[in-house]
């Protein structure tokens, strides 16, 4: 089953449960999905499906930083469930040590050697290991790594 499907499921399974905030944010992420799918007329693979869930859960996670310095902790609660729902179907992100050994491989693989090689080194990570990786932490790895 697909991610597509599998949130198609569980908005069905909330409704059953009465789980109003689960229910509601996963409706978001299936409007945002055909949206896409509209705009581009095109059927949606898991990997595309995965790109606008990372880019939801960026978004919640910016509006979540906004209310914590607005001392709105009535939405800052409401955030971190959506949050935590929307990653529950993203795969596990590459941190730390891992991150960084991937970066160093995929360095390896390019011939990367000075910074006009940026490029090459995020869109083959990218390739790779698609939403795991978080660009902007790539980049600053990279970097670090060239300096």
């Amino acid at each position: 089953m697909g991610i597509k499907e599998q949130i198609k499921a569980d908005i069905k399974e909330a409704m059953r449960a009465k789980d109003t905030a689960r229910r509601d944010t996963l409706r978001n992420l299936n409007a945002a999905i055909k949206q896409v799918e509209i705009d581009t007329r095109k059927e949606l693979s898991d990997s595309d499906v995965e790109a606008i869930l990372a880019k939801y859960a960026k978004q919640r996670e910016d509006a979540l930083k906004q209310f914590k310095e607005a001392g709105r902790e009535d939405l800052v609660a409401k955030e971190e469930a959506e949050l935590a729902i929307v990653k529950s179907y993203l795969p596990e992100p590459l941190e730390g040590e891992e991150l960084q050994n991937a970066v160093k491989e995929i360095m390896q693989e390019v011939g990367a050697t000075s910074m006009k090689d940026m490029g090459k080194i995020m869109s083959a990570i990218k390739a790779k290991y698609g939403s795991r990786a978080d660009g902007g932490k790539v980049n600053k790895i990279v970097k670090e790594l060239l300096s």
